[in-house]
């Protein structure tokens, strides 16, 4: 009986744990990027110090795992729908699986391993170290809305036809962002206000190609 309800729910069941996850990984990030790294500038180098030795790696803990669990349950959701239809043939889930992929490598291999260095958890290049993993997160804020666009659109946003090329221009401007997040520099994503502002206009401009090529 039980075997056979999990059977008829899984869909809504994984659909509840993904968003769940979800919370725990796109809040932390929020707070990482809006919070936490607002305070550091200006925290006293004692409460910096207790902090980071406190506090950051208890929420680093809910921060990659959230985004491992997300990532998971979001990987069985895509398994449901290409066993009902064509993945490609959801351009929206498409775009915000590809955002939402490169958001959770982040974490597991640029954020977390180079945080490490920061907390001092193993030896490297502190300073470099910081700016890697800081360029990494703010491009997973930068990325956080088109990926909720993604999800939240495939089901709630009315689409049309989508040209294969406005599918593919976004994919490329979304590996560009990304090859940008791990080998250049934060530019207009530096102030919270900057990430914020660009996170929204992304969504927008990939909603306009999307509607327009």
């Amino acid at each position: 009986m039980i075997l056979e309800f999990f059977a008829n729910n899984q869909n809504f069941i994984f659909r509840f744990a993904h968003v769940l996850f979800g919370i725990v990984w796109i809040g932390m990030l929020y707070y990482f990027n809006f919070v936490q790294a607002e305070y550091f500038k200006e925290a006293e180098a004692d409460a910096k110090a207790d902090a980071l030795k406190k506090l950051a790696p208890r929420a680093l803990w809910w921060f990659r795992w959230g985004a491992m669990f997300t990532f998971l349950t979001g990987l069985y959701l895509l398994h449901l729908i290409g066993a009902t239809m064509n993945f490609m043939g959801m351009p929206l889930i498409s775009i915000g699986a590809l955002a939402g992929t490169f958001m959770f490598l982040n974490v597991w291999l640029i954020i977390w391993p180079k945080q490490k260095v920061v907390l001092g958890l193993k030896e490297g290049d502190g300073p470099s170290s910081a700016a890697k993993a800081g360029l990494a997160s703010r491009t997973n804020t930068l990325l956080s809305a088109p990926m909720l666009f993604g999800m939240l659109g495939s089901k709630y946003l009315y689409a049309g036809d989508f040209s294969n090329t406005a599918i593919y221009v976004c994919f490329a401007i979304i590996v560009l962002l990304e090859v940008n997040g791990i080998f250049g520099k934060t530019g207009p994503i530096t102030s919270v206000k900057g990430v914020i502002h660009c996170s929204l206009g992304l969504t927008a401009l990939l909603w306009a190609i999307l509607a327009f090529v």
